[in-house]
């Protein structure tokens, strides 16, 4: 589930493992001096009804825990030696275009046009283009920005559009039709590109075969709380352990949508951006490498960027890369499976693309548990080693590994901090469950739906201003509420331990009643803050920000 925040990331077969520990710690609240086959009893047809799609969906979504054992053996194989070096320097640089899509973007676009401005890179080698769809002040202050910036002697161009046909994509595609560079880079609004970002990226393309060059990502708002610090490290797992090992073994990886350039002929030979799905830069990235493009990831390359703050900025943004993927498998697998490229790459490919259809399944297998768990009361533990085990090991214990691994590959001193935000992680993971279900189910049945952007503030570092004080909150509508609803059921479950004295389980279901409850109620807390800050503005006469 989370291995995709991914966008990124994809990552996405979480909470799974805690869905079947459940009955794996049942059967350890029992005695283990009876005879190994004397629980077992004869299965009742109601009984196989349940056991045989529970374990058939928590299998099937075990693959993916075991596919997680495959990415960290790739990496610690080959991708931990990744550092990959241009065939030579260019003598005369290449002209680069850089361009900055917006939407309503009013606290971050000025700290993203001062940090792009600031780029080494000959001027005259370079143009910048701010792609505008803004319906807010951001459109009045991003055009003074960029006079102003200009007037300085900055390659800048400022092209505002009024309408938003499909919307990222639409707009890089329409800021394509002026560019004046044979390579692209692209930063969203909320990251900071290093000074020397073109001067470390843009020698890779003295290979005609390369189209993509990906860098790592960075958060300027890490330590800002503990949200900011679980996606940092769900983030950590995609661009640390999973892009190195796909790009050592020479798999298929996405570019990220920011924080990398491309060669405009790699765009246009692959047909451009199309805005069919939410997540046109993973779209992108396989048709480009179906038509043997070459992408290179920079792991030493960072650029950093801001994270949500808020949890229902966190799950929109989450659902969006879900839906997004989702769209992608559905439209591209096709054609990846029929193409002359090998087995292997077809198979990660797949892994890639469709993790997500792993949501809908959890919350069959959610709705199911406790039926299951009363129905295997009464069962030996010898289905303990021959079923729960291997499932825990494959879910589980591959989730432990690849974080904290993924952690101390980045920090080898700092990594243990990690383990205390363990129980922290698997709560996020919980919390994207609904609401990146209902993504998938629309991307499956082709509903459409609209561009939803993040909202950032220009937070960085652990002291920010109030996020009560920022605009661009979303309504979080339903989902508060369900999730409540969901982590009561799980109350329910563990209830049903105590009275059946299989506390063993109890603080794996906890971890659901937390996720769960955690999600539902910041949600609301931080939608009661904004309501009461509009209505003190109210009264005393100030125009509300929303």
């Amino acid at each position: 589930m989370l291995m995709m925040i991914s966008r990124a990331m994809g990552t996405s077969d979480f909470p799974l493992a805690f869905l079947s520990s459940g009955t794996l710690f049942e059967r350890m609240g029992r005695s283990f001096a009876d005879n190994p086959f004397a629980g077992i009893h004869q299965l009742e047809w109601f009984d196989l009804a349940l056991l045989i799609p529970y374990f058939t969906l928590v299998a099937l979504l075990g693959l993916f825990g075991l596919h997680r054992y495959v990415t960290l053996w790739r990496y610690w194989r080959y991708g931990r030696k990744l550092k990959p070096a241009p065939l030579r320097e260019f003598e005369e640089l290449p002209r680069v275009t850089i361009q900055l899509p917006l939407y309503n973007e009013h606290f971050v676009v000025e700290r993203l046009l001062e940090a792009v401005s600031a780029i080494d890179y000959p001027r005259d080698r370079l143009q910048i283009q701010v792609l505008d769809d803004s319906t807010d002040e951001t459109h009045a202050l991003a055009e003074r920005l960029v006079g102003e910036y200009r007037a300085r002697g900055v390659p800048i161009e400022y092209h505002h559009r009024t309408h938003r046909t499909g919307f990222k994509a639409g707009a890089l595609d329409a800021g394509l039709k002026s560019a004046t560079g044979e390579l692209i880079a692209i930063f969203d609004a909320d990251f900071v590109p290093p000074k020397d970002f073109l001067r470390r990226t843009v020698h890779y393309f003295t290979d005609p075969q390369v189209g993509l060059v990906q860098t790592r990502w960075t958060y300027l708002n890490r330590h800002y709380n503990v949200l900011t610090e679980v996606q940092a490290i769900l983030l950590d797992g995609h661009f640390v352990l999973e892009h190195p090992a796909r790009a050592a073994t020479g798999l298929f990886f996405n570019f990220n949508g920011t924080g990398g350039i491309m060669r405009r002929a790699m765009i246009e030979e692959a047909g451009g951006w199309q805005h069919d799905t939410l997540t046109e830069d993973s779209d992108l990235s396989y048709r480009a490498q179906l038509k043997g493009w070459k992408f290179i990831y920079l792991p030493d390359v960072e650029c950093p960027s801001e994270l949500p703050v808020e949890t229902y900025a966190f799950q929109v943004q989450q659902s969006r890369w879900a839906k997004g993927l989702t769209q992608v498998a559905l439209k591209l697998l096709p054609s990846i499976l029929r193409a002359p490229i090998p087995l292997r790459e077809k198979t990660e490919a797949v892994f890639h693309l469709a993790p997500n259809l792993s949501y809908p399944a959890m919350i069959l297998v959610s709705v199911l548990m406790l039926p299951v768990m009363i129905v295997r009361f009464y069962m030996g533990w010898f289905q303990l080693l021959v079923i729960d085990f291997p499932i825990i090991w494959a879910t589980f214990v591959s989730i432990l590994a690849f974080y904290l691994i993924a952690q101390r590959e980045l920090d080898p001193r700092g990594w243990k901090r990690t383990i205390a935000l363990m129980p922290a992680l698997i709560g996020a993971g919980i919390s994207l469950t609904l609401i990146n279900s209902r993504a998938v189910l629309e991307a499956l049945l082709k509903i459409p739906s609209s561009f939803v952007r993040t909202a950032k503030y220009a937070i960085a570092g652990s002291r920010a201003p109030a996020v009560e004080r920022a605009k661009y909150r979303r309504r979080s509508g339903w989902l508060p509420y369900l999730e409540l609803a969901a982590g009561t059921y799980f109350v329910t479950m563990v209830g049903f331990c105590i009275s059946t004295q299989n506390f063993f389980a109890i603080p794996f279901l906890l971890l659901f009643v937390g996720g769960y409850y955690w999600a539902g109620l910041t949600t609301l807390y931080e939608e009661h803050q904004g309501r009461l800050r509009w209505q003190r503005e109210h009264a005393v006469g100030i125009q509300p920000a929303d």
